[in-house]
């Protein structure tokens, strides 16, 4: 039986509200290693990572943002690792859908997942089962999706496909490792069914506003959290727009969004 993959996760010093305790960079594997999402520009954190990394094959970004991908560049310099990425910038390289990407004895296979953004990835340790998530599923809480960068269609497409992966566990961008990455994965694709529920009983009662549906459905959330919300929110508007179920009346920032089955019996 083969010993178990070294992984290491290193919590960057960026905590809040969005980013729960900090970016997770994680290590996998050991001289030579793999580094996903190397974090933000912090020279402390940078510094961490390598030192515990040792010899570093390749760093591997789940997405472009840049909690997770801004010291890409200083970690590479320090290491003279190369990049990886689904959407390769400032020469970085191009992973594909379903490539493998090893260091030593270890293999991770690239798994495009978009919908948090279109170029979101996921990487799977075959071996172990260990999946390793992103933005697209989170140690604690639910991700935001936020249009155009974020789709929700596509977002729920991934979800199911890492879902489809039979993951053991999922190593997320923020917050705990998750152990029973099933139960997890059913509970978000269930969390945004019932989101996709709440709003299309809101408009039941008649054509409503991205922030009147905020503020109705996130009610019991804190207030500094509903800007963020009602990107989602709008994320799953547009999303059943597309599924021809609502369409949008008017220019923001005044706009409404209606059932089409509403308009049609007024119209008629």
């Amino acid at each position: 039986m083969p010993d178990p993959v070294r992984v290491v996760p290193i919590v960057a010093p960026n905590p809040g509200p969005f980013t729960l305790e900090g970016t997770n960079t994680w290590i996998v594997g050991e001289n030579p290693a793999l580094v996903i999402d190397p974090g933000p520009a912090l020279e402390s954190h940078v510094k961490a990572v390598h030192a515990r990394a040792g010899r570093i094959e390749a760093i591997l970004l789940t997405h472009h943002h840049a909690d997770h991908d801004f010291a890409a560049r200083a970690l590479s310099e320090a290491s003279g690792a190369l990049v990886l990425a689904f959407d390769p910038r400032n020469g970085e390289r191009r992973l594909q859908d379903g490539s493998s990407v090893t260091a030593g004895s270890v293999r991770l296979i690239a798994v495009h997942t978009p919908g948090h953004t279109n170029d979101h990835a996921a990487f799977l340790e075959p071996e172990s089962r260990a999946l390793f998530t992103g933005d697209a599923v989170l140690g604690r809480g639910t991700s935001v999706i936020d249009p155009p960068e974020g789709d929700l269609e596509l977002y729920v497409r991934s979800l199911r496909r890492m879902l489809a992966l039979e993951p053991e566990a999922l190593h997320p961008g923020h917050g705990p490792v998750v152990p029973d990455a099933r139960a997890k994965l059913l509970e978000y694709l269930a969390h945004r069914e019932l989101r996709e529920r709440q709003v299309l009983a809101a408009l039941e009662e008649g054509p409503q506003s991205t922030e009147a549906l905020v503020r109705r459905i996130y009610r019991d959330y804190p207030k500094d959290l509903h800007a963020a919300a009602g990107r989602t929110v709008l994320a799953h508007l547009l999303k059943l727009a597309n599924d021809g179920r609502v369409a949008r009346e008017g220019a923001e920032p005044e706009a409404r969004f209606v059932l089409l089955h509403q308009r049609a019996t007024t119209e008629g």
